[in-house]
């Protein structure tokens, strides 16, 4: 699950970090959020900084976080 996240228009790309934490990018606006997660088999429970709450879960190699659909971003060699 770690890894870079993004929608299929390249618009929104969530980072779920190694210690926890995601950081999520919108359009030009870098770190629009940012707060912590947790993970329980293919499920993520989110809690941003300011306390908001969401959740996502990973199917079929998606992420379905509420209601956004995000691939992994592949890297570049």
């Amino acid at each position: 699950m770690v890894g870079v996240w993004v929608t299929a228009v390249g618009h929104i790309r969530q980072e779920l970090l190694p210690d926890g934490r995601y950081d999520e990018a919108r359009g030009e606006r870098a770190s629009a959020y940012s707060g912590r997660y947790t993970v329980a088999e293919s499920h993520l429970d989110y809690v941003d900084d300011t306390g908001f709450t969401a959740t996502g879960d990973i199917r079929d190699g998606v992420l379905y976080h509420e209601h956004l659909v995000l691939y992994r971003e592949q890297k570049q060699s």
